[in-house]
């Protein structure tokens, strides 16, 4: 099997935080999105994944390297396509059309989740959803007595379910989905101006294909900083028991750490309080303040923060009291000095 990881948007949401780290990269409790996402589809799957395909904008060669080491640590082959053109989903998907051969898993990279189920590899396709409250926001699809879905249906005026896609499918043809999504670019079909996959999943479903569920019980976004920290603070929560020992480089001193909390390597933590829901990316240092439910990363010192549902970048430097900030990688923002 083979997952297809569409991530080429830079995620202007989360600015400043993804100024200079794509949204995929940023870490959730000491690990990239994307690679969270991988590892989980691969649970999920229940087989050996033979290829991660990244397809990615202008990211550069570090973070090239760095996506091919996170295909490698699931023993896969890392492969690298580019969409310099925002075309669509089903454009972004077109763009890895060598490494679209045999069943595949297609996910995009700005959403986790949890589930238990395992994947039904005997049906056509596998469409991952959640039930939401407003499907309004979504694409979602319908169902018939059966369980199989009859109708994709993209940001419904009006109810037709509540079951939201959340942009991660299994087919096991990739070939088959290969064929809809040239026929649609051939033929420039457009759906909102731009080449859908969701046109490609209904044109395979009106020929006889049959796609069943994959109902997750968390799908938790990264789109913009509130709902990264609140993200953050629920993998923490799932993991809390793997994030209950610190590394021996950690020095805490003087300080209270409630669980759970994810602290890196050589992170400083001194006349504070930490937790719940915080992480410390490696070599922090926390001095003589308080955090709870946010989000900090790597190389950034704090001092004197009374800091709640807040995200600090790398590199950064903060002094000052405030509740709720989201200071991007190398800011420096200081209430203290005179």
């Amino acid at each position: 099997m083979k997952i297809i990881v569409p991530m080429a948007g830079r995620g202007s949401r989360l600015r400043p935080h993804t100024l200079t780290v794509p949204k995929p990269l940023i870490p959730i409790a000491g690990k990239p999105i994307v690679q969270r996402l991988v590892e989980d589809i691969a649970k999920v799957a229940g087989e050996e994944i033979e290829e991660v395909a990244f397809i990615i904008g202008d990211f550069g060669p570090e973070i090239e390297k760095s996506l091919i080491q996170i295909a490698e640590k699931l023993g896969a082959k890392g492969s690298i396509y580019y969409q310099n053109d925002p075309l669509g989903t089903a454009h972004a998907i077109k763009c890895a059309e060598q490494s679209m051969t045999g069943d595949v898993v297609i996910a995009f990279a700005d959403t986790l989740f949890r589930a238990d189920f395992q994947l039904d590899k005997n049906s056509d396709g596998v469409i991952w959803v959640k039930s939401v409250e407003d499907p309004s926001a979504f694409g979602v699809v319908r169902l018939d007595n059966y369980g199989f879905i009859t109708d994709f249906v993209e940001k419904p005026t009006t109810f037709v379910s509540d079951l939201a896609i959340i942009g991660i499918y299994y087919f096991n043809s990739a070939e088959k989905l290969m064929d809809e999504i040239n026929y649609i670019m051939d033929n420039d079909i457009k759906n909102g101006g731009e080449y859908q996959l969701t046109t490609a999943l209904e044109n395979i479903r009106a020929k006889g294909a049959k796609f069943t569920l994959g109902k997750v019980n968390d799908w938790m976004d990264c789109g913009n900083k509130n709902a990264t920290v609140e993200t953050n603070s629920k993998i923490l929560e799932y993991e809390k028991e793997e994030m209950s020992q610190f590394p021996a480089s950690a020095q805490i001193e003087n300080s209270l750490i409630i669980q759970p909390c994810f602290i890196g390597e050589n992170v400083k933590i001194s006349n504070s309080k930490v937790g719940p829901g915080v992480s410390l990316g490696n070599n922090t240092i926390i001095i003589n303040s308080n955090i709870e439910n946010s989000l900090i990363q790597e190389n950034t010192r704090i001092n004197h923060g009374n800091l709640s549902n807040s995200m600090i970048g790398n590199s950064a430097q903060y002094f000052g009291v405030a509740r709720e900030i989201s200071l991007g990688d190398y800011s420096v923002l200081d209430f203290l000095s005179k």
